[in-house]
């Protein structure tokens, strides 16, 4: 058996799910699950491989598991011939994360809280022209003495020189630049666009700063500090070199930003600083904490709450997402920060949309809900206008304010 496995191909998820469909008691299955999943995965009860809704959970045990998802009723799993493998096949809302894990002899056993169902707009589709991303470019700052970045630029095959594109400036971009990554992130550009669900865009990847002591050593400082100087970054030094080569509109109304975690934060301080340059944000496992927060010096992200209730109204559509389960540590609440920072947008009549489930500070929920994000910032964009003023979604603009629940004791 062991000569087996070592002979057996790692399958991509729909062959794989096919032979569990039509395959199951096979030893051609049987080793395939092992050479795709990995066999230490299967003992963990970590191992789990889909494409779309479709998915295959397989775990080792001695006795018969059950398959629990999202907090579901436990499901009954098959047992392999031959084998202390069992699996089950079953289907997962596509557009969000979800939860999972076993019951073995009656104990909680293994699983994941991040486990992303991608909608059809993530994947690679036949007839959808690829765009093309650039070669690694570095700049040098100024505003940051002596830091260096680097970023990529991706252009998009619809792309006229003639004509101007929108941009959307993408935090951590570094993550976002493999198409066959767990981002999914330049297939869902090359399908929206095709689609015409978002505008022609140049999208440029940051990868966050350095002095030269680390990698990325200025991530925090540039991200997590509330000034406007990540903004003047932006607009005063790296974009005048992207704007350099390609023909991108000027107006704040196409231009987008994004970030996960500290990007999150960092993506709506920027429209917050500067809403004459930026006006779509949107926000993943943002930290409106106290990172870069000192007392009486500099402002930090859980000042953001009350500066909206407080301050003059931005120009603004935000898309926020967290989940219950987020960090919670000396520098906050990432949960009830993310759920202040609702209900304040809620509250002065900000166009948002706040999308909260029970995931971690992970990035699978805000990769699997990219198109369904992408398309509600740039819903309505049209090309002939370089302004709009932004007014709340009519389907949440009566819903009542978020409220919180103790359910962990």
């Amino acid at each position: 058996m062991a000569v087996s496995l070592f002979a057996a191909d790692k399958l991509p998820a729909p062959k794989l799910l096919d032979l569990a469909r039509h395959k199951p008691h096979s030893s051609e299955f049987r080793d395939a699950l092992t050479a795709s999943l990995g066999q230490e995965k299967i003992q963990k009860g970590t191992a789990a491989i889909g494409e779309g809704p479709n998915f295959l959970w397989a775990v080792e045990s001695k006795t018969p598991p059950q398959l629990v998802i999202d907090d579901g009723a436990p499901l009954k799993m098959k047992r392999l011939p031959k084998a202390d493998h069992w699996f089950a096949l079953g289907t997962l809302e596509a557009g969000r994360s979800h939860a999972y894990h076993y019951l073995v002899n009656g104990a909680k056993f293994g699983g994941d809280q991040n486990l992303p169902a991608f909608l059809p707009e993530a994947y690679s589709h036949p007839g959808v022209p690829q765009g093309k991303l650039s070669d690694r470019l570095t700049m040098t700052s100024k505003i940051y003495d002596g830091m260096t970045t680097e970023y990529w630029i991706y252009v998009p095959v619809e792309y006229d020189a003639n004509t101007p594109a929108a941009l959307m400036v993408w935090q951590d971009g570094q993550s976002q630049i493999d198409r066959d990554g767990p981002t999914h992130t330049l297939n869902t550009l090359d399908n929206l666009i095709s689609e015409k669900k978002i505008p022609v865009m140049i999208s440029v990847f940051i990868r966050p700063g350095s002095t030269g002591k680390k990698p990325q050593d200025m991530r925090s400082i540039e991200y997590d500090t509330v000034s406007d100087r990540y903004p003047r970054f932006l607009r005063e030094e790296l974009l005048p070199l992207v704007e350099a080569k390609y023909n991108i509109r000027k107006d704040a109304y196409s231009h987008g930003i994004t970030g996960l975690s500290s990007g999150g934060i960092c993506s709506f301080n920027a429209a917050w600083f500067m809403p004459d340059f930026f006006t779509r944000v949107w926000s993943r496992i943002g930290s409106f904490t106290s990172i870069q927060w000192k007392p009486g010096e500099t402002l930090g992200g859980n000042d953001y709450p009350f500066m909206i209730r407080k301050q003059e109204k931005r120009n603004m559509r935000v898309w926020l997402s967290d989940g219950s389960e987020d960090l919670e540590n000396r520098f906050g609440s990432w949960p009830l920060q993310n759920i202040q920072m609702a209900n304040s947008l809620k509250m002065e009549g900000y166009d948002f949309h706040f999308h909260f489930l029970n995931n971690t500070h992970n990035g699978a929920e805000g990769n699997s809900e990219m198109p369904t994000a992408l398309t509600w910032l740039w819903r309505d964009y049209d090309p002939a206008k370089t302004e709009q003023q932004f007014t709340p979604d009519p389907a949440e603009k009566d819903k009542p304010y978020f409220r919180v629940k103790i359910y962990s004791r």
